[in-house]
């Protein structure tokens, strides 16, 4: 989901999920990843305006919440594509060649690792590890995983999503 925003202001409709999401967690400061991973489901990303009004709404200062969102991989400030892909660059994998699949994808999309296609279908990004190394290399768009990716492979994993 996109947010439309006007000046920098979100819509009342997004304020409201947002306080609903935070009284789910009873506006606990111990709750902020999973009032972030609630708020990023909802949005798909949390830029700062979405920061800003988390920590109003938990009576936390932004600057906390914005630590959190910055130190954990799983989040982003930047819109992902409709299908998020993501390449394991942990030990087992990258030894097994996951930079020639970052730059197969990258090749294959025109575009940089934290970057999104023009028709937002496809961003990239990498992970330290997705705890499957039987089957590095991997890679994984949206929760779909691929195991023993090969470069030769990227090109048919993409026609899989060019078509939905």
């Amino acid at each position: 989901m996109a947010i439309v925003c006007e000046k920098d202001q979100l819509q009342e409709q997004h304020l409201l999920k947002i306080k609903e999401i935070c009284n789910t967690f009873n506006k606990d400061h111990s709750e902020l990843i999973n009032i972030l991973h609630g708020c990023q489901g909802y949005f798909g990303y949390l830029p700062a305006e979405v920061q800003e009004a988390i920590a109003l709404e938990i009576d936390m200062p932004v600057s906390k919440v914005f630590g959190v969102v910055t130190f954990y991989s799983f989040f982003t400030m930047k819109p992902k594509g409709e299908f998020p892909i993501s390449v394991c660059t942990g030990t087992a994998c990258y030894v097994r060649g996951a930079d020639k699949l970052v730059d197969e994808f990258q090749r294959e999309l025109g575009i940089d690792v934290g970057q999104t296609t023009e028709d937002g279908k496809f961003s990239i990004s990498t992970l330290r590890c997705v705890g499957a190394c039987g089957l590095a290399p991997v890679v994984m768009v949206g929760d779909k995983t691929y195991g023993h990716v090969s470069p030769k492979m990227v090109k048919k994993i993409l026609k899989e999503y060019k078509t939905k």
